[in-house]
């Protein structure tokens, strides 16, 4: 079966009858008929202001708008609640650290409750005195904290200080059942490890989130359109290998010497872009999923089927024999 006619004809939206349609469909009380297989995703691309309390602020109207405008599943950027802070090195910014769960992590439970979504939230974690974390957390739509990811590989490159702010993560690669999805959540540098999506996948996830802060630098002019194919590329390859939605919120905006990139956007399983949001502007993109199309989908391309996993043990090495 040729590619174009598996991901543009087999699985068109449009093609999907209205019988299929209504089996597919519940109600949640104070919230419209949906699709728990067709759920609509929102993802918030912002510029971030000095002041975390602010932040915060312009967050939670963010996800009220977004859930205004029909979203389900709505998740935010890298480290929404400050700046980017790592282009240095400064001990005075753990202070920006909050704990997790927190009274930041109650105000969003609440919401999510009062709004009947499902949030995706990534910040700084404060773990211990002398211990912090890039963290994500989500909240299912009832507001119940399901649980942390903690960013698992951190960069250390000009302008990209991590190592100094962030320990490891420690929780593994998980999957969140939520009201409208099976979701997982990877952060930034992730991005870059196909181990990370295959392990989030293989533990039950549709949908993989990636909160991200990455921008261009001054000096690499000539390389800023092949940086950010590469990154828009390995992250639809993932989705394609792993048959999976990819969900990547970046923030957007001039800090410091750094300017983000924007660009979110959403892929399906075939890594076709869905939406996709623009350079500089603020945005809140929307898209619809289709999670049994995804499942048509894997039953033709079996992937996880075909996996030669007693030959795979030379990739926990570091390198070679």
């Amino acid at each position: 079966m040729p590619f174009s006619e598996l991901c543009g004809v087999v699985f068109d939206f449009t093609t999907r009858t209205d019988a299929i349609m209504r089996a597919n469909t519940l109600e949640i009380p104070g919230r419209a008929w949906y699709s728990p297989r067709m759920p609509k995703i929102a993802l918030i691309q912002q510029e971030a202001v000095a002041e975390p309390a602010e932040n915060k602020q312009l967050q939670m109207q963010a996800i009220r708008e977004a859930a205004a405008g029909g979203a389900q599943i709505i998740c935010t950027q890298e480290m929404c609640t400050t700046l980017y802070f790592c282009r240095t090195q400064d001990c005075d910014l753990f202070d920006t650290a909050d704990p997790i769960p927190g009274p930041w992590t109650n105000e969003l439970c609440a919401l999510a409750a009062e709004l009947k979504v499902v949030l995706v939230v990534a910040g700084f974690e404060k773990r211990a005195t002398g211990l912090y974390h890039n963290t994500a957390w989500v909240i299912d739509a009832d507001g119940t904290f399901l649980g942390s990811y903690r960013k698992m590989h951190i960069p250390q490159d000009p302008g990209f200080e991590e190592k100094f702010y962030f320990t490891p993560g420690d929780l593994g690669y998980k999957c969140f059942d939520t009201a409208y999805g099976r979701i997982g959540v990877l952060i930034c540098w992730d991005q870059w490890y196909p181990e990370a999506a295959r392990l989030t996948a293989m533990e039950g996830a549709e949908i993989i989130f990636y909160p991200t802060a990455i921008g261009w630098i001054p000096g690499e002019e000539e390389l800023y359109t092949a940086q950010h194919c590469a990154w828009e590329t390995v992250q639809r390859g993932h989705g394609v290998a792993n048959g999976c939605y990819i969900c990547t919120v970046n923030r957007c905006g001039v800090e410091g010497e750094t300017t983000f990139w924007g660009q979110s956007f959403v892929s399906d399983y075939c890594g076709q872009i869905v939406a996709k949001a623009p350079v500089k502007e603020r945005t809140i993109l929307y898209a619809d999923i289709d999670l049994a199309a995804l499942e048509a989908h894997r039953r033709i391309w079996p992937f996880f089927r075909d996996r030669r996993i007693d030959s795979y043990s030379g990739i926990t090495r570091r390198w070679g024999k």
